[in-house]
């Protein structure tokens, strides 16, 4: 796997409360032109928490069918126990997924020590049926996993690399710096951060935003790989406020709205996950205009041409 470049973690269309797997499907196809490394399906932003255990592999099944060739297929895995997580990654591999994106355990945090995290990845390393990423979302999970279990962890051939969702660019940069000897991709998770973490070593990126503005993402990735710093920089700026009402503004349900005003199939969030209040909505349809985002991105030309589109 390359491990550069960017990533959507893909949202899940639900219609009526169920799993609609042709919108997904649809946008997965519409995505395919961006640019795009891969996709990450299952990840927070695809709700995985609220899909059973059957949507799960459903939702890993349509992305890889509707991939395009070459296209990486990362699978989120969040279970508390080794054996589940073990499980899980042999049938997502036998759906089409190319390695697994994996949450720490977080229920037992006070028997949870970074050496009970270091071996819970190295089990999975050891066992599981695909290649190993670390996923770091201590908003969600309330575990920080830090150089102390991630840079051991680097040294295994089959942990591969880290997602990154702290937003703490000192520990991601300290953890690049302590594992740039390995074969280990760091990935910003989120678009906030991207610019700053390539400065620093990450390989690339997976972010909400590019759900709604592929092409802006990945431009901003090319534009740094050109060595077009101010304009890649200028960008990341331009990118802040939709990249904020997508994930810690709005959440979700903003991520959704931004997708049906950009074209895409948000559909609506699932239960007790509401859809946004109209008052709301304006807000993101005014941040997506004024990022020249809001029908797409037919008007961001430098995004096109540096993209490719």
């Amino acid at each position: 796997m390359q491990l550069t470049g960017v990533y959507p973690p893909l949202a899940t269309p639900f219609v009526n409360q169920e799993l609609a797997l042709d919108l997904l499907a649809a946008n997965v196809r519409k995505l395919a032109p961006a640019g795009l490394t891969g996709f990450v399906a299952l990840g927070s932003n695809g709700e995985l928490p609220t899909l059973t255990e059957t949507e799960k592999l459903q939702v890993v099944e349509t992305v890889a069918a509707n991939a395009p060739a070459g296209a990486e297929i990362i699978a989120g895995v969040a279970y508390e126990s080794t054996r589940q997580a073990l499980a899980f990654i042999e049938q997502a591999a036998g759906c089409g997924a190319q390695a697994a994106l994996v949450l720490p355990p977080a229920y037992y945090k006070s028997a949870l020590t970074p050496a009970v995290h270091r071996e819970f990845f190295t089990v999975l390393a050891d066992q599981a049926a695909l290649p190993i990423l670390i996923y770091n979302m201590p908003a969600y999970t309330g575990v920080n996993v830090g150089p102390d279990v991630a840079v051991p962890l680097a040294e295994h051939p089959r942990v591969i690399g880290m997602k990154d969702s702290s937003g703490n660019i000192v520990q991601i940069t300290d953890i690049i710096r302590q594992t740039r000897q390995q074969d280990f991709a760091v990935l910003a998770g989120s678009a906030s951060f991207l610019f700053t973490s390539l400065c620093v070593g990450a390989a690339g990126g997976v972010a909400a935003l590019a759900n709604v503005a592929p092409r802006a993402c990945v431009s901003l990735f090319n534009l740094y790989q050109q060595g077009t710093l101010a304009e890649a920089q200028a960008l990341q700026y331009r990118l802040m406020a939709p990249n904020a009402a997508v994930t810690t503004r709005f959440g979700i349900a903003g991520l959704k709205a931004a997708m049906a005003l950009c074209g895409f199939h948000g559909g609506e969030p699932r239960h007790p996950l509401t859809p946004l209040p109209q008052r709301q909505l304006e807000s993101v349809r005014v941040i997506l205009a004024e990022a020249r985002l809001l029908f797409g991105e037919t008007s961001n030309d430098a995004a096109n041409d540096a993209a490719g589109g």
